[in-house]
């Protein structure tokens, strides 16, 4: 079975900049894209079509919808395209959109939360509870903006791409397996993140106690990559250990960064819409593109 890429859209900036990005994935990755707008208003027949006060809406949904799929029709003419128009809630429908897509692609407004229709606690739900991995774009994401620039510095979608880099810390073959697929459909480096500290409740240490901490983790991270290395023989990888807490440590690497790789727990309970302290505070303060990759 063929998973698609699905993008959901809301006419909102931060949807069309998604969309765009899930247009350019669908094609390096050989897939269909499916663009997915939700809207619980939707008429559940001919009758309730013709109602006065439904017009103006349905008129409105229709118009996302056809607007977002003739922009990427006109700019991606040899990508296979669908949409559809969800009668659902948008967080449930993203949701069970995802359970059957090889990623879902949304907009996001990075401190603001996720943008338009897409926005606070049924975003977040989305991210915490889909069984795929979702991806968040900024509003003003571009094709040359996953591209290093050029000699005179200058924008460019003809030089090679950004680094992916994916935070590491500890084992998680979903995590690792989506990062150095992503880099390998972009002839990109792949660079390997470990934030590592002292423990807290340890006494201020030494020179020598920090540098023993600092080269376990190094082994630890030669380790859980060395198989991985294997078996993309093609991608570069660079291995970067910094001092400090995750969040800061990566939010700091990712400026750089063509894509941004987490990992988050599944959810097991069906309420809640945490996604763990370290992928929230990246959601809301990278401005790169984040890819939350589920895992046991």
């Amino acid at each position: 079975m063929t998973r698609p890429v699905v993008a959901g859209v809301d006419g909102s900036r931060e949807s069309l900049a998604a969309a765009d990005w899930a247009a350019r994935e669908a094609l390096r990755r050989g897939l269909p894209l499916r663009l997915v707008h939700a809207w619980e208003g939707l008429p559940e027949d001919d009758r309730d079509a013709g109602l006065p006060e439904t017009r103006a809406p349905q008129y409105h949904a229709r118009r996302v919808l056809r607007g977002a799929l003739d922009r990427l029709n006109e700019r991606y003419p040899q990508l296979y395209l669908a949409a559809e128009q969800v009668r659902r809630q948008p967080g449930p429908a993203l949701i069970a959109e995802a359970a059957d897509a090889e990623l879902l692609v949304i907009g996001s407004q990075g401190h603001g939360g996720v943008g338009g229709l897409m926005s606070g606690s049924v975003a977040m739900a989305t991210m915490a509870h889909a069984e795929r991995p979702v991806v968040l774009v900024r509003a003003g994401e571009t094709p040359a903006d996953e591209h290093l620039p050029d000699g005179s510095c200058n924008v460019s979608t003809h030089t090679p791409y950004r680094d992916v880099v994916v935070a590491v810390d500890g084992p998680c073959d979903d995590l690792l397996d989506f990062a150095f697929r992503a880099a390998e459909l972009r002839r990109a480096q792949l660079e390997a993140v470990h934030a590592w500290h002292v423990p807290l409740g340890r006494i201020v240490p030494g020179d020598g106690e920090r540098d023993r901490i600092r080269e376990e983790a190094a082994v630890e991270l030669a380790a859980l990559l060395a198989p991985w290395r294997a078996k993309y023989p093609s991608v570069r990888v660079l291995e970067t250990l910094r001092e400090g807490r995750a969040g800061h440590v990566l939010a700091r690497v990712a400026e750089g960064a063509g894509l941004l790789v987490v990992g988050r727990r599944r959810r097991r309970i069906a309420v809640g819409s945490h996604t763990g302290p370290v992928a929230h505070a990246l959601i809301h303060h990278v401005h790169r593109p984040v890819a939350l990759v589920p895992h046991d």
